[in-house]
């Protein structure tokens, strides 16, 4: 390939609108354009990447008997409807109609397309297990797009639906899919990656795991024990609490506290810390604005997907008014007056708890001395706090637990019968009776895999691309090719390699060596071979790395066999 007829600008400055590297150097280098809010048009280099990607996520599940498929990207809402997630799921899903006033869906994700495309195919046990995948288009009308390829609203994704007839066979293909993945990220020049435990979210299921680059400009929370090997995304990881209960208890007392609204405040007037307090956190339902109130340890935050979970439903914060019987800012466990079907719940935290502060419900007014079992005998407590920095590690019970940030860049998921159940998959097994088959899911995102690629290697002045994905192998720069002898040189070196079937971007601009090698730099490509009147004059080639780790000079009629030899 001809740099001059390469479509795409290169740009000198970084562009002022990209808040992370990755983001910067894929719009900075003729990689991708934006369109519109989280939707972007791919150049040659970029989709020359992403098709080696997917090969290599091809080659790894056919070698676990994984069959390719393709989905639709528009699906009727009616399938969607089976699986009741239609109506579920939230805005990310597009919904539209068609001309014949028929409901339609833009596909987010597939399940149910692989059920629909199987449940007839698959109704005898002599038929299973089996996996099917697809690499596709894909819609999510992401609320908050950002980071370029990190998070958009189009997408492409390799999408994976393994099914078997019992839970021990889900569970050892899971492993392998587990293994493949390890072997995709390695393969695709991150194997720095690292699984945690996850929440299954709206997939639905009961065991999930997601494939986390760690890095600083990551938008996902990640619990990491420093002592063991226990690793979880936030959503996920298990709060414990190791507050012991006082050995006695005061009295209930209220207090007279004007001008207090905040779980800070109420402590500094007590004279007491913020994790001997109980506060209130409110939200509303989202199908009926019915009131959700929280009470957790003052110290502690509500983490909302954990919520959501137990509801079974969405949320938001909460508008207090006067006719909700609710008192901001005063709300407390005890005589707790809300008007209405409303939901209370109580934190983990606060169990066996006793000599709190906490609201009395009424204006201007808390307690303190709150006994959880003495005062609210009847709560029952789930777990709904945020881990954080120094949290108790669910596994080995040392403080050790770490927050870090990282890029989701693959996800599985252990589904169970949620979709096989709903949408009447079943199949007769060897005593002739009806059964449901299990079901697994495995994603992962090839732009996004590539823009994390892009995020862990690279410098100020490009990408650094692996070998195994990057657009070219070799980036031949021919400077000054008004001379006779490095064109002819050059351009015979470009077809030797050519032929060879060694990939090759070859320069033969005239443009300075300065705009050639920024150039280069942002093509990010393996090797460089450098051919120049002065290095004619020496007998010489140059070959450097774009990693920095190799510059060496090669005779002429070396050239070639030192190109292959480092490659």
């Amino acid at each position: 390939m001809k740099l001059e007829k390469l479509v795409g600008d290169r740009f000198k400055e970084r562009p002022a609108d990209c808040v992370i590297d990755s983001h910067a150097l894929m719009v900075k280098g003729g990689y991708i354009k934006y369109m519109a809010n989280g939707i972007y048009s791919s150049y040659m280099p970029l989709k020359r990447i992403t098709k080696k990607i997917e090969q290599i996520i091809r080659e790894e599940m056919d070698k676990i008997d994984g069959q390719e498929v393709s989905f639709p990207v528009v699906m009727p809402a009616s399938l969607w409807d089976e699986s009741g997630r239609y109506e579920s799921i939230g805005d990310e899903l597009l919904r539209f109609t068609d001309r014949n006033n028929a409901k339609m869906v833009l596909g987010m994700t597939h399940e149910e397309a692989a059920v629909h495309l199987v449940r007839e195919y698959a109704q005898t046990y002599a038929k299973y297990p089996f996996m099917i995948y697809q690499i596709q288009t894909k819609f999510r009308d992401e609320a908050r797009p950002r980071a370029g390829l990190i998070r958009v609203r189009e997408f492409t994704m390799k999408d994976a639906y393994s099914f078997h007839t019992s839970q021990e066979d889900l569970e050892q293909y899971y492993e392998k899919c587990h293994k493949a993945y390890e072997r995709i990220f390695a393969r695709a020049g991150i194997p720095e990656v690292i699984s945690v435990k996850s929440d299954s979210g709206m997939m639905g299921g009961s065991i999930s795991h997601e494939f986390m680059l760690l890095t600083p400009v990551g938008e996902d929370s990640i619990a990491i024990c420093e002592e063991c090997d226990f690793r979880a995304n936030m959503e996920a990881a298990d709060y414990i609490s190791d507050i012991a209960r006082d050995a006695s208890s005061d009295p209930l007392e209220k207090v007279h506290t004007p001008n207090i609204h905040t779980i800070e405040d109420i402590c500094e007037f007590f004279g007491d810390e913020t994790k001997n307090s109980c506060k209130a956190v409110v939200y509303q339902k989202n199908m009926d604005d019915s009131y959700v109130v929280i009470f957790i340890r003052g110290d502690l935050e509500i983490n909302e997907t954990k919520l959501v979970n137990y509801l079974g439903e969405q949320v938001h914060p909460a508008v207090i008014t006067q006719e909700c019987g609710l008192n901001a800012g005063y709300i407390g466990p005890v005589n707790l007056n809300i008007n209405g079907a409303h939901t209370v719940l109580f934190d983990k935290s606060l169990e066996g708890r006793n000599n709190l502060s906490c609201g009395a419900n009424e204006n201007e007014y808390h307690f303190k001395g709150l006994d959880m079992e003495r005062d609210v005998p009847d709560a029952q407590y789930h777990d709904f706090a945020k881990v954080h920095d120094g949290s108790i590690c669910p596994k080995c019970g040392k403080k050790k637990i770490k927050i870090s940030r990282g890029i989701e860049v693959g996800n599985i998921f252990q589904l169970g019968t949620k979709y096989t159940k709903s949408m009447k998959m079943t199949y007769v097994d060897q005593d002739g009776n009806i059964q449901t088959p299990i079901m697994g899911c495995y994603g992962i995102g090839v732009g996004r895999l590539a823009a994390s690629v892009c995020e862990a290697h690279h410098d100020e002045y490009g990408p650094i691309w692996p070998k195994s994905i990057a657009p070219w192998q070799v980036h031949l720069c021919a400077v000054r090719p008004d001379d006779e002898e490095v064109k002819k040189f050059a351009d015979d070196l470009y077809e030797k390699l050519q032929a060879a079937n060694v990939e090759v971007i070859y320069d033969d601009r005239r443009v300075s060596a300065g705009v050639m090698f920024a150039d280069a730099d942002l093509l990010g490509v393996p090797l460089r071979v450098t051919v120049s009147p002065r290095n004619m004059k020496q007998g010489v080639v140059e070959i450097t790395s774009r990693d920095k780790t190799l510059k060496e000079q090669v005779a002429l009629t070396d050239a070639q066999a030192a190109i292959m030899k480092y490659l």
